[in-house]
């Protein structure tokens, strides 16, 4: 199972680069997911685009073939782990990018993105890069 980072999003949804949009069409369907927090980062760039009632209609037919997962309470615990880890560290990761990678360990899933550097960082994560 793939969880989708808000890059691969928006590249799906633009058509570009083609790499993205060819990997994604070749799986098959169910395979795939966004985390809630991930929803809500794409949420909120509809909301600045400059069209944002085109946006926001792009974004729930997104969902049709890309589905929303809720947060459980294992997210937390995971969140606590990574976050501690990075910490100890000293390469902590963004807010976001936290709850992400909380999220689709949590599951076991491999998180798919194009900011490969930041979720490297995280420990027993499972990565791909589809540009």
């Amino acid at each position: 199972m793939y969880m989708l980072d808000t890059n691969i999003c928006i590249y799906i949804i633009k058509k570009q680069p083609a790499s993205v949009l060819e990997r994604f069409e070749q799986l098959p369907f169910g395979s795939v997911s966004m985390s809630l927090v991930t929803y809500g980062e794409l949420e909120y760039g509809a909301l600045r685009s400059n069209n944002s009632n085109k946006a926001l209609n792009t974004l729930e037919e997104i969902k049709n073939y890309i589905p929303v997962l809720p947060i459980e309470i294992n997210v937390a615990k995971h969140y606590a782990d990574i976050r501690a880890d990075l910490a100890k560290k000293g390469t902590p990761i963004g807010n976001n990018d936290l709850w992400i990678a909380a999220h689709a360990r949590a599951l076991g899933h491999t998180i798919v993105s194009n900011n490969i550097k930041e979720f490297e960082r995280v420990e027993n994560l499972k990565l791909e890069n589809w540009v």
